[in-house]
């Protein structure tokens, strides 16, 4: 089975695994010669290690019967010395030429499964990007590239060096005596089996102080970040007292998980006591039987040594290995998902020329329970300005996510230029579509970097000349550094206002034939936003452009208002025509508040009628209150102001 018909992935991105196992091997394929070299390296780097006391056994052996001859002894130690040498010098070798493998591969094979998932997180939808923090994927990606490698080189350089060195001196000791290696070899077996077993054990006691660790952490970032908000409110003791019973908690965690691996390193020190002491006491019993000689003697020792040198520790190294192996399944779980919105196999292109959009009998909601449109139809001309108004969750923002294609429809049609925009890829789609998100965020880039995201190909000339439109151009001119100031991260160095005046001047670079708003002025004072008011008359010429608004002056000018309701168009027309009906638009014209939409805690809509109650008799009246509806957050998320398609 491919991975194809496992995962429903976007067209283009890599074919990643869903299992931890199968994910790191796929990595493993792409650079298998160099994995192949490094086992290898480092088999003969462990096989020469543990034939050191093969070596000093034969040197041993060759003086004890020499009986003082000097000529024999040197002609017999010619062999042993030259192995002893050979194998110190061969462990030194293969081991650095391993080493050498090990710095160069690594960062390439972090690298190369950072570049993978991060494609892969691309392509997700604009809902699972709601569902999940971004700082929180971004260490997923992290930990994952990290875990990756560290899988692999607990297996090729602890793991498979120590099976190395029991399989060899086994077979050393099998040469020497059976029995002797029958000891050595049932150890090897139990110690492994057991010392695997405490570490699955003792796994959970060790995730959960990691897990107390990492909320005293956040408590203390948390309590750092409102340190100012605590001195405002004299809760500077209430802080530390808040902190203490964090630390409390994370000291139970601790103590437990400390406590356990104690109890591991009990049976590790008296395991290797019961090889040093058990090799010792029979190797000497089978010499004075004369059943050894000395010279096997001293290398029986010398491998129970090794052995236990390379074998403490061990359970340690299983937690961190299963440590790995957890970072790798979490990445991959969260991560490598099927995507939502996937381009059709063969998109169409489009260059928009005329702008028309048209929603055809659109069925559409965020889960089962409450659907936001219905059988919606209607046609926006090209070149036609709209207004969308309506309170939170009467569908305006549902109306342009759909159209921006951050999520799919259920049912019906989407069109631009009688294109249904299904069969377009997504960034050919985004990239005739501008948005001014009512918060938009920055790169941690220059100015000009920013403004320059709207068109990478735009001279600096027409950057400067974009900022001066959307009146950016003066406060850039009286920073620091200009336009090669760093704005820091998500913009948090300039002001409200700044950052959406950088957001407009890179909209009016890239220029796009349909423009969307989403109350773009609204971080602006007065006299700014009147002055790019007419910026944007300007920049909408020619263009179809949607506006969301809350303040319904912006849109007054405007050739068409859409008002919404519970997910229907209630009222459509010009300013003046939808003021003569006296209708729902009316009402909203003459309620708002200081030029706004006020709103509504109890969930009415436009089209009920209030009684209103006077004394003990209530009666009706003609009179609506305007009323806003309540907010469901899964019927209606915001638009994401992260999402820019400027």
């Amino acid at each position: 089975m491919t991975i194809s018909t496992v995962l429903q992935r976007a067209p283009g991105t890599p074919p990643l695994p869903d299992r931890p196992f199968r994910f790191i091997l796929h990595f493993v394929a792409r650079y298998r010669w160099w994995y192949l070299g490094m086992v290898l390296f480092e088999t003969a780097n462990a096989t020469c290690g543990i034939l050191i006391p093969y070596a000093l056994s034969r040197i041993i052996k060759a003086v004890t019967m020499a009986h003082g001859n000097a000529h024999a002894v040197v002609a017999s130690l010619t062999t042993p010395l030259t192995l002893y040498v050979g194998f110190s010098l061969g462990e030194v070798l293969f081991g650095r030429i391993a080493g050498g493998i090990q710095i160069r591969l690594g960062p390439r094979q972090r690298q190369n499964v950072t570049r993978s998932l991060y494609h892969y997180l691309q392509y997700h939808s604009h809902r699972y990007f709601s569902n999940n923090f971004a700082g929180a994927l971004a260490h997923r990606i992290s930990e994952t590239s990290m875990g990756v490698t560290q899988t692999l080189w607990s297996i090729i350089t602890e793991f498979w060096p120590i099976f190395i060195v029991f399989s060899v001196s086994i077979l050393l000791l099998a040469h020497t005596h059976v029995q002797l290696a029958a000891f050595v070899g049932i150890w090897a077996v139990l110690f492994i089996g057991i010392s695997w077993t405490l570490a699955r054990r003792c796994q959970p006691h060790a995730f959960k102080a990691a897990s107390a660790r990492s909320e005293t952490t956040g408590q203390v970032v948390d309590s750092v970040s409102n340190l100012t908000s605590a001195r405002l409110f004299a809760r500077l003791g209430f802080e530390r007292g808040h902190l203490e019973e964090t630390l409390t908690h994370e000291m139970r965690a601790i103590r437990v998980s400390n406590g356990y691996s104690e109890r591991v390193r009990w049976f590790q020190f008296s395991a290797s006591a019961v090889l040093k002491i058990g090799v010792l006491y029979y190797g000497l019993e089978l010499w004075s039987r004369g059943e050894i000689s000395v010279g096997d003697f001293v290398m029986a020792v010398s491998l129970a040594l090794l052995i236990i040198n390379e074998a403490r520790n061990l359970s340690r190294r299983f937690l961190e290995f299963f440590e790995y192996v957890g970072n790798v399944a979490n990445g991959v779980h969260t991560i490598v998902r099927p995507h939502e919105l996937i381009d059709a196999p063969a998109v169409r292109p489009l260059v928009i020329e005329r702008g028309e959009i048209e929603f055809r009998n659109v069925n559409f909601s965020y889960g089962p329970e409450r659907p936001v449109f219905e059988q919606l139809s209607l046609k926006i001309p090209a070149g036609q300005r709209v207004g969308l108004v309506g309170f939170s969750g009467s569908g305006k923002s549902t109306f342009v996510s759909t159209l921006l294609r951050l999520y799919d429809v259920n049912g019906g049609q989407i069109l631009i230029d009688d294109v249904d925009i299904s069969t377009l890829g997504q960034d050919t789609l985004h990239e005739q579509l501008s948005l001014i998100p009512q918060d938009p965020t920055l790169f941690h880039r220059t100015l000009r970097e920013n403004i320059r995201y709207g068109r990478l190909e735009a001279t600096d000339d027409e950057v400067i000349e974009a900022a001066r439109k959307a009146h950016a151009h003066d406060f850039i001119q009286q920073m620091n550094d200009g336009y090669d100031a760093m704005v820091g991260e998500r913009g948090v160095k300039l002001s409200g206002g700044q950052r959406q005046r950088i957001a407009i001047a890179r909209v009016i670079l890239k220029d796009a034939p349909i423009l969307i708003l989403d109350e773009a002025t609204s971080s602006l004072d007065s006299i700014t936003e009147k002055a790019i008011q007419d910026t944007l008359d300007d920049v909408m010429k020619g263009k179809t452009v949607l506006v969301v608004a809350h303040r319904l002056s912006t849109i007054a000018h405007l050739d068409r208002i859409l008002v919404f309701d519970n997910g229907k168009v209630i009222e459509d027309g010009a300013h003046a025509e939808l003021l003569a009906r006296k209708g729902a638009y009316f009402r909203l014209w003459s309620k708002q508040s200081d030029g706004f939409l006020s709103d509504s805690p109890d969930g009415e809509t436009l089209l009920r009628p209030e009684k209103q109650a006077t004394g003990s008799q209530a009666q009706s009246t003609s009179t609506v209150r305007i009323i806003l509806p309540a907010v469901d957050p899964e019927l209606e998320p915001p638009l994401d102001p992260d999402v820019s398609f400027a």
